[in-house]
């Protein structure tokens, strides 16, 4: 077979170019595309010089980074065959290509391995890249490792990611680039409140608008590593994978391991360029569900009511939802078995006869008369040792030997690679969905993973694909049905869990100012339609801060909106402006669901300019965020990026939960509307009033 010596793949202005010349794949450009470039020529232009100390002469590494080939890094292939096989040289034995995809099989023979690497364009310039390794020996081998990296030009100098607790998701940390290897790792079993979600490497000074960036990140939710590495010889790269367990994998003569897809993504355009480019990907799957119908204003009643289930009070909940407008409403923990408090009872999917002798036939009739779809929580992945299924069955957790895992939330973690146990789940959550009119469950995931073992062997990413499978499973019983993934709150979004997933609950947080920076930096991925962004209470039950009804309507509204608040506590000018507010949400949620996130990068940290702008940039919806007292008597003005600077456009204020609270003497003239450019907006932009911290206002530019 005759092999290429080059290939080029480009979609939606990006474009990765190979080269095969030393039989193996190497990547000489992954970025804007280069047009009509010769590649031979970009080929003689990547020929390093030989230092002194290093070797006699310049050697492409590959995309496999084998020892073999001079290459002195973390190889991509991490394993062993009882010690022996530890480095390879891959030979190139086939390639496929089309415009958008490139595939490359490689063997060792000597090793007894062969390895397949696909890279495909799945939309808007968004690169899947899938890697497997089939062991052709006739003994076992063991896999530590199979990662993706990808070479960064010498301009990419900064890099970002982010971190974070409960109630403190997604918190960006950015840093210059330094010699050795930055590597964030999540062994939690889950993708954790603590995940990337992205790694971004950037240029000098990027921002949210210009400069270039370049990211990864793991579509998978089990354990993961990011990492950005700076060799001593100059050259960087970046990489993500799965984190492996000792023994995780160990694939038998003729097995195959499937790593999990990477996405890589490039913007020239900065951050925002990437959250484009993502959006429109996942926006553009016929799944993605806000291409199957407007995201439905949800309340959940976890916030009202706890663990405190009474029909009574419910039907008023009901009540009250129905004069604001909601569309869909949520019962949390707290139906099922002897599940009175958070330390029995899960794992028994049973309804309660205590608090639900006739079932939940009435409150589903109630909700559904209200003009509401009704949704039930589950968390199916765990149980409490205080619970009939585990008393039955103390076999069904993960755990070593007979050692039981510590416990949170008096939790233990359900072996879903049994079959046995994952049948149970599967037919208890089948039964009461098919028993009860449910359009929609929140599953939730409280505790990380300890010992992950089933059968005393290893089983983070059988687990994973387990409960891919059964939502699967769940979706092909129910057709229409919708899931909320949930994880205390965020500690579970990631590029996997949204190919399964119809929302993600963003964070156990309802606290407007930090939920500002959580949907913010979440956002970077995820588009704001998948992201649960609820009015919480007034003084918020995790924070104890106490907010305007205007703030925390502002912040929820850029989500996909809700509300999580006792309502029937709400007095009647409140329940007024929820009414407005829930039927501004309404007429915008197009808007806000499909066009283009915009961050307006500010001179200082005080406050935030974020927004929606349409795909024609004919709307938009911006809000400006006061996070803090401004340095000056009179803020900064209030500028918007994202627009046409051609067009004309009338920019006005909106107060669709009431207004902020200011502190001035008299205000801006602005505020009924004023005519500007796209290009006055941007320079010159609107003055802002005298806003109190920890309040927003939010902003409506149409064209005229």
């Amino acid at each position: 077979m005759t092999l290429p010596k080059t290939a080029s793949i480009a979609q939606a202005g990006t474009q990765v170019i190979f080269d095969f010349s030393s039989s193996t794949p190497q990547i000489l450009h992954w970025g804007s595309d280069l047009g009509n470039q010769a590649v031979d020529q970009l080929r003689a232009a990547s020929v390093q010089p030989a230092a002194h100390a290093e070797l006699d002469e310049h050697h492409f590494e590959g995309i496999w980074r084998e020892n073999a080939r001079g290459f002195i890094s973390r190889p991509a292939l991490l394993g062993h065959r009882l010690g022996k096989d530890f480095s390879q040289l891959f030979e190139l034995v086939d390639v496929a290509l089309t415009e958008s995809s490139m595939v490359a099989i490689s063997r060792d023979e000597r090793a007894g391995l062969e390895v397949k690497a696909s890279f495909v364009f799945v939309g808007s310039g968004v690169l899947e890249i899938r890697q497997e390794v089939k062991n052709l020996g006739s003994e076992s081998y063991s896999l530590e490792a199979l990662e993706v990296f990808l070479p960064l030009p010498d301009s990419a100098c900064e890099s970002m990611d982010f971190a974070g607790r409960w109630v403190k998701e997604r918190q960006p940390h950015r840093r210059q680039i330094q010699p050795g290897t930055w590597v964030r790792e999540e062994r939690e079993g889950r993708s954790s409140h603590d995940y990337t979600i992205l790694q971004l490497a950037m240029t000098k000074g990027a921002n949210y608008q210009l400069g270039e960036v370049w990211s990864m990140g793991v579509g998978f939710s089990g354990n993961s590593r990011h990492s950005v590495e700076r060799h001593q010889s100059g050259r960087t790269y970046i990489s993500a994978g799965e984190l492996l367990l000792p023994g995780e994998v160990i694939l038998e003569a003729g097995e195959t391991h499937s790593a999990p897809s990477v996405y890589a993504i490039h913007s020239a355009e900065g951050i925002d360029g990437i959250s484009d480019r993502s959006y429109s990907w996942l926006r553009g799957r016929k799944e993605h569900p806000s291409n199957i119908r407007p995201r439905p204003l949800t309340l959940n009643v976890w916030e009202a009511v706890y663990f405190d289930h009474n029909l009574e009070k419910l039907s008023e909940l009901a009540d009250v939802a129905q004069e604001i407008g909601v569309e869909r409403f949520v019962l949390d923990d707290g139906w099922f078995g002897s599940r009175r408090d958070d330390t029995k009872g899960l794992g028994d999917w049973q309804m309660s006869d205590e608090v639900w002798p006739e079932g939940l036939g009435a409150l589903i009739e109630k909700v559904k008369a209200s003009g509401m779809e009704f949704g039930l929580w589950f968390e199916g992945e765990m149980l409490n040792p205080d619970s009939d299924v585990y008393r039955a069955h103390p076999d069904w957790i993960l755990k070593v030997g007979d050692r039981v895992p510590p416990e949170g939330r008096r939790q233990l973690v359900v072996d879903l690679t049994n079959p046995d146990a994952f049948s149970y789940i599967l037919e208890a959550v089948d039964k009461v969905l098919s028993d009860y009119d449910i359009a929609y469950i929140k599953w939730d995931h409280n505790k990380f993973l300890l010992e992950p073992a089933s059968n005393d062997r290893p089983a983070v990413h059988k687990q994973t694909l387990a409960i891919y499978e059964l939502f699967a499973e769940l979706k092909r019983r129910h057709p229409g049905f919708e899931i909320e993934s949930c994880s205390s709150g965020g500690g579970r979004i990631d590029l996997g869990m949204a190919q399964v997933a119809d929302r993600f609950w963003t964070s156990d947080c309802n606290d407007a100012l930090e939920r500002q920076f959580i949907q913010r930096y979440t956002q970077i991925a995820i588009p704001p339609e998948m992201l649960g962004s609820h009015i919480g209470p007034t003084q918020s039950h995790t924070t104890g801060r106490v907010h305007s009804l205007s703030f925390r309507a502002i912040t929820a509204l850029f989500g996909h909106a809700g509300l999580e608040w006792d309502v029937t506590k709400t007095t009647t000018e409140e329940r007024k402006l929820l009414a407005t507010w829930s039927q501004y949400y309404k007429a915008n949620r197009e808007l806000l669901h499909t066009g283009k996130m915009i961050r307006v990068e500010q001179t200082d940290d005080a406050s935030f300019v974020h927004g929606v702008v349409s795909q024609d940039r004919s709307r938009a919806l911006f809000a400006w965020v006061t996070l803090a007292g401004q340095a000056g008597s009179r803020p900064n003005a209030i500028c918007f990026e994202g627009l046409d600077p051609k067009k004309n456009y009338l920019a006005k204020a909106a107060f669709p939960a009431g207004e902020p609270a200011f502190t001035q003497r008299t205000n801006v003239a602005w505020f009924a509307g004023v005519k500007m450019t796209g290009e006055a907006l941007r320079t010159v932009g609107l003055r802002s009033p005298i806003m109190n911290p920890e309040n927003a206002l939010l902003i409506e530019i149409e064209e005229i």
